[in-house]
């Protein structure tokens, strides 16, 4: 019997355009877009993508985005890219050649834009992508540029390995790390 393609399989190698803008508090950096996100032009659209719900779980958030919500994290300072650009049906589609160019350009994202985190989501395309074989979920010693990073887990449905609740705590042990400055200018009326 002859596979047939999914019905966003003519997205592979599409693109979703960056939510970013200078001086963030937090830029969150997947490893890819997956089909779905490509076929609909949108960050983490897949149902079943704990990211929204995680934001506003952790407190990120103020409400509950969706993916046609993600330019209203740019006033909350938060931003969204990918390491790689191209979206797959999966990251294991993505070889590490892809992974180190893609930190590459987050290193230059973080130079032109300046954020005060980047937030890997996925540790295993972190290792990869930086040439961090040891490590593990949480704050890093690797700074890009300016920028602390930190690791999260990623929160596509098929991460097993963290359930909603676990996922939450760590999205906000960032959040509090992450904290806005103290007289900060609200970001709304920034922008």
């Amino acid at each position: 019997m002859e596979a047939h393609p999914g019905p966003d399989s003519w997205a592979v190698g599409a693109t979703v355009p960056d939510v970013a803008a200078p001086g963030l508090d937090v830029l969150f950096c997947g490893i890819n877009p997956g089909l779905y996100s490509g076929a609909v032009g949108h960050h983490f659209a897949r149902p079943g993508n704990r990211f929204w719900r995680t934001l506003r779980e952790s407190g990120f958030t103020p409400t509950l985005l969706g993916p046609f919500d993600e330019r209203e994290l740019l006033p909350l300072g938060l931003g969204i890219t990918n390491l790689v650009k191209r979206a797959t049906a999966g990251a294991a589609d993505l070889d590490p050649a892809e992974l180190r160019a893609g930190a590459n350009r987050l290193r230059r994202m973080a130079r032109r834009l300046k954020p005060r985190f980047v937030a890997i989501l996925g540790f295993g395309a972190f290792r990869t992508a930086f040439d961090q074989p040891d490590a593990v979920v949480g704050p890093q010693e690797l700074r890009l540029e300016a920028a602390r990073t930190w690791v999260l887990p990623n929160p596509s449905g098929l991460n097993a390995h963290y359930q909603l609740p676990a996922l939450t705590e760590e999205f906000e042990r960032l959040r509090t790390a992450a904290r806005p400055r103290r007289g900060s200018v609200s970001r709304g009326a920034e922008r």
